[in-house]
C-alpha cells in the first residue's frame, strides 16, 4: 500500500509541476479519499491548495487552505496555507477596484480583496521570519493603498453631493484603516473640506495642520 501511494503521489505531483493541474488534483484526490490518514495526507492538502490555486479554482483553493488550519492549526506549514489563501482572494476579481470606479460608490466592495488583506496580513504579523511575508508585505501595500483609493473616491462622492457627515467618516475611515497608504493626503483634504461646509471652521484649520504637517506643499 506503501508504495502505491508514494507513486500515486509523485505522479500527481510531477503533473502539477510540469502544469497538468487537472490531472494531478484528480490523483491527490483519489489518493485523499481512498487513504484519508496516510503519512502523506497533510502534504497531499498542501499540494492540492496549490494545484487548486493554480488551475483558476480559487474557492476551492480557499476551503483547503482553510481546512488544513483549522485541523492542523500548530503545523509548521500553516505560513503557506495562509499564503495561498491570500493569494486566492487577492487574485479572485483581477481588476475589480478599477472596475468600481464606474460603478454605484455609495455601495460597499466585495468583500475578496479585504479577506485578501486580512489572511496576508495575518500571515506577516504571525510569521513575520516566514519566506512568504516579503511577498506578502508588498502585496498588504498595494491593497492598502487601492483600498484607501476606493473609501477616497466615496468619500468625494458624498461631499460632492452635499452629504459631508458621510463624507467626513468615510475619509476618516480610510485615514484610521489604511494609515500610511498613498491616499491619506487626499483623505485629510476631504475631511478639512467637510468640515468647512459643516461649519467646524476650528477642526478644518487643525485638519489643514496636520496636511501641511505631514505633506508639505500638498494642501
Amino acid at each position: 500500500m506503501v508504495n502505491d501511494i508514494t507513486e500515486a503521489y509523485t505522479t500527481a505531483k510531477n503533473s502539477v509541476e510540469r502544469g497538468n493541474y487537472g490531472r494531478g488534483i484528480q490523483i491527490f484526490e483519489a489518493i485523499q479519499a481512498r487513504y484519508p490518514f496516510s503519512d502523506l495526507s497533510r502534504q497531499i492538502q498542501l499540494e492540492l491548495m496549490y494545484a487548486y490555486y493554480r488551475s483558476g479554482r480559487k474557492e476551492q483553493a480557499i476551503e483547503a487552505a482553510d481546512t488544513f488550519m483549522r485541523e492542523n492549526p500548530i503545523h509548521p506549514r500553516v505560513d503557506y496555507a495562509l499564503y495561498i489563501k491570500g493569494l486566492a482572494y487577492y487574485e479572485a476579481s483581477p481588476g475589480i477596484l478599477e472596475r468600481w470606479f464606474n460603478k454605484d460608490v455609495t455601495k460597499r466592495p466585495p468583500m475578496d480583496i479585504e479577506l485578501a488583506y486580512s489572511s496576508l496580513r495575518q500571515l506577516v504579523e504571525r510569521y513575520p521570519a516566514s519566506q512568504y511575508s516579503p511577498d506578502a508585505e508588498k502585496r498588504l501595500v498595494a491593497i492598502k493603498n487601492r483600498l484607501a483609493d476606493y473609501e477616497n473616491h466615496v468619500a468625494d462622492y458624498y461631499l460632492r453631493r452635499g452629504a459631508y457627515v458621510a463624507a467626513l467618516n468615510r475619509a476618516k475611515a480610510a485615514l484610521e484603516l489604511y494609515n500610511g497608504a498613498t491616499g491619506n493626503a487626499r483623505s485629510l483634504r476631504i475631511m478639512a473640506a467637510a468640515y468647512e461646509e459643516l461649519g467646524m471652521t476650528d477642526l478644518a484649520a487643525d485638519t489643514r495642520r496636520v496636511l501641511q504637517s505631514n505633506f508639505p506643499g500638498d494642501s
